[in-house]
């Protein structure tokens, strides 16, 4: 599937939802700003809508015609939201560029690029530049900084402080709790995974960051929960930086995880925090294993 498809499917569903709100829908510039979406994605939503007979266009006239049905939604498991489409992209793009201190960005062609409105790429970069790691410049440009060991290091500390924390508020919380549940889920998916680990290592980063998701949402802390959208983009991306023995590694994380996971259930704080140590300590060593001793600024 490609990215404008992602971008198409996720902004048709919320257009879908807005027109079930508002019984209207409002000029393409205003959609497109709305949707966070580029004109040429807004006409093509509306083109589907007059083609599903949920509305009659002409030219700036929209004419609602009925109300959407629950088969006009692209499944869900089909789209992905807006800022995880851009955080995508943005990261695939860094890797394909070395990620080297000094990189140009541009937010113009990355929008573009992705096929979104350069508003919702803006958000995103300023987001992201909180944490030192891009800089803005003059004319929509940002400067990659670099990614440094003792940016690392200062990461998996706050990352294992955050972590402890909600493993904890996890273990804690009561038997009838939805996320057991999920965490039943995710103990089968690592289980297969450990199964066939040697055709689907590659698989274990998307699992990774779903299983600390679920671990740090425990928290119920809004601070804890935004700060690790920015720990799971680093370490999900940054593995990638370094292949050498990813099967291995994996291999080693699924195993570590199933412990924590055994340490959960069992609601034993000691355990708890045990399981938790080791893997944190073993996540911390992979990423700094990943970054050079130096690497050299560009002017």
């Amino acid at each position: 599937m490609s990215k404008s498809n992602n971008v198409y499917k996720d902004a048709y569903n919320r257009c879908l939802r807005l027109l079930d709100e508002t019984r209207s829908l409002p000029s393409e510039p205003e959609l497109g700003a709305l949707l966070g979406v580029s004109r040429t994605t807004v006409r093509s939503i509306l083109t589907r809508m007059e083609e599903t007979g949920l509305i009659a266009w002409n030219k700036r006239a929209k004419t609602v015609l009925r109300d959407p049905r629950p088969d006009d939604f692209f499944p869900e498991e089909e789209t992905d939201t807006l800022a995880e489409i851009i955080e995508r992209s943005f990261m695939r793009r860094l890797l394909a560029s070395g990620a080297e201190a000094g990189m140009q960005i541009n937010e113009l062609e990355l929008a573009r690029e992705i096929g979104v409105g350069t508003t919702s790429v803006r958000e995103f970069l300023i987001r992201f530049s909180r944490f030192g790691l891009i800089e803005k410049r003059r004319n929509s440009h940002w400067v990659l900084k670099g990614f440094t060991r003792a940016f690392a290091l200062e990461l998996t500390e706050i990352r294992e402080m955050f972590e402890m924390r909600s493993a904890a508020a996890f273990a804690a919380l009561p038997q009838d709790s939805p996320v057991w549940a999920d965490l039943d889920r995710l103990e089968e998916e690592h289980r297969l995974l450990a199964s066939e680990i040697a055709t689907r290592f590659n698989e274990f980063s998307e699992l990774d960051e779903r299983f600390h998701r679920l671990i740090h949402r425990a928290s119920h802390n809004r601070f804890i929960v935004d700060f690790y959208d920015v720990i799971a983009m680093i370490f999900h991306y940054h593995y990638q930086w370094n292949k050498a023995q990813e099967r291995e590694r994996n291999e080693v994380a699924v195993g570590e995880h199933l412990a924590y996971i055994e340490a959960l259930k069992s609601r034993d704080l000691g355990k708890v925090d045990a399981a938790c140590r080791k893997h944190l300590k073993s996540a911390r060593q992979t990423l700094l294993t990943s970054i050079p001793e130096s690497r050299p600024q560009k002017s």
